[in-house]
């Protein structure tokens, strides 16, 4: 008697966890650390890039706004060619952007070459974000995905730790110490970039592309790695028309894209808050080791608990309750800032901060992308890190003046932008917890 067909979210199951996922969570983890070095390596990078071209530091910084601009443009882009053309092709094109464009960055000859090339690498870091979530949470069943998606994000705070180190050492070549550090955050996309070609199609797009025959032999392909006896049966067909970018805003997912836009714009504007603005008041106040690379370091060791609660969170508790448990912790960590400046009280509450908000991002990477249907996964992804990058342009223009002249009354607004950044959470309609794809 034949099998009945099957949907792929079962065909995954069937597969099983194992080997397969592994070696992706690896793959997308290398790139996604070399991602964190590219982005945190803008401030590093600044005081020397200002000495070999003879500018102002701030002058300097361009590179970081033109970065930032590229990572705006690539999530966005590239998140909607994932839907249209496919997972791979763009999986590829985006590390080859940023591994090409990222090492070329150190061999720039003048300060207009070096702008051109930050933002060119800004687009493929961009676009590696939304595809890289999608492609990972296609891969894992239901009750495993969470967990895993959280974990890729904690690669974040390995880039920090490498990157802080790596920092200390550039030191060394002196007003080139800008070469030395875009040249080795550059290196492990190039790596990346060969070890993506092993990498199948989305069985999940495959089926939805309206090719069932070439899913079930991804998802053989999977079983057989992770060492699985079984057969994967016949998938049942789940062909849809291609759908245009407004449907983000239909009526069935206006809501939750409305309530994600407004948490990732918030949560960016608070990250970059208290993570550029606030150390740099701080360090005039007398706390200078805040913006050393030492520091920098423990608040990276400090996230690892973070995002591993937050693992554990978003599968006992679910997304949206452990999403909205850290974002009012991160609230409560902000205004502790403002009950005195005594050493301890400004790390702790630093440390405290780091903990909350990277296990907030954690939680966030995980929940976006499952919210979606398949055919709109990656165009909301991108959709959310170009927001999230609006989040990271605009703050120097909402946090630094209040920060400068009004210290309580910024505590106060970052915190508010946090409990906000709840409530819109509270407001998506859907609970992905357990929940298969569609």
């Amino acid at each position: 008697m034949a099998t009945a067909p099957i949907t792929v979210e079962q065909g995954i199951q069937t597969a099983g966890v194992g080997k397969f996922q592994y070696r992706l969570f690896m793959i997308f983890g290398l790139v996604w650390m070399a991602d964190a070095m590219q982005v945190l390596s803008i401030g590093f990078s600044a005081p020397s890039i200002a000495k070999t071209f003879g500018i102002p530091v701030p002058q300097a910084l361009q590179t970081g706004t033109l970065f930032f601009v590229g990572m705006l443009v690539g999530a966005f882009v590239f998140g909607r060619l994932a839907d249209r053309i496919g997972r791979r092709p763009v999986l590829m094109g985006a590390v080859v952007i940023d591994a090409v464009f990222g090492v070329a960055s150190a061999f720039a000859p003048d300060f207009t070459w070096l702008l051109a090339l930050r933002f060119l690498t800004g687009i493929g870091v961009g676009g590696t974000l939304p595809v890289d979530y999608t492609m990972m949470a296609e891969f894992l069943p239901s009750d495993r995905r969470g967990r895993w998606l959280v974990l890729l994000e904690s690669f974040w705070a390995v880039g920090t730790i490498f990157l802080a180190v790596l920092a200390l050492v550039a030191v060394r070549w002196g007003d080139d110490a800008w070469r030395v550090i875009f040249f080795v955050t550059g290196l492990p996309a190039l790596v990346g970039v060969v070890l993506r070609l092993f990498i199948p199609e989305s069985p999940m797009y495959l089926n939805r592309s309206g090719q069932p025959e070439a899913a079930r032999a991804v998802l053989a392909r999977v079983a057989a790695v992770n060492g699985r006896d079984a057969a994967i049966p016949a998938l049942a067909p789940d062909a849809h028309v291609k759908r245009s970018l407004g449907a983000l805003f239909s009526n069935v997912l206006r809501r939750r894209s409305i309530a994600l836009c407004v948490a990732w714009a918030l949560i960016s504007i608070a990250y970059y808050g208290v993570f550029v603005y606030l150390p740099v008041k701080l360090s005039a106040e007398g706390f200078g080791f805040m913006r050393g690379q030492e520091f920098l370091i423990l608040l990276a060791v400090v996230q690892l608990p973070g995002f591993a609660l937050s693992a554990y969170g978003v599968e006992r508790w679910g997304r949206k309750p452990t999403l909205i448990g850290f974002l009012l912790l991160s609230a409560v960590g902000c205004m502790c800032y403002s009950l005195g400046t005594s050493t301890a009280l400004v790390v702790g509450s630093t440390l405290l901060m780091s903990f909350a908000l990277l296990g907030t991002w954690g939680a966030l990477y995980a929940f976006t992308p499952e919210v979606y249907p398949t055919d709109l996964r990656a165009s909301g992804m991108g959709m959310a890190g170009a927001v999230a990058r609006f989040g990271g342009l605009f703050a120097p223009t909402i946090v630094a003046p209040v920060m400068a002249t009004r210290f309580t009354l910024s505590l106060a607004m970052l915190a508010a932008f946090l409990v906000v950044g709840a409530l819109a959470i509270a407001c998506v309609d859907v609970e992905s917890r357990n929940r298969a794809l569609e």
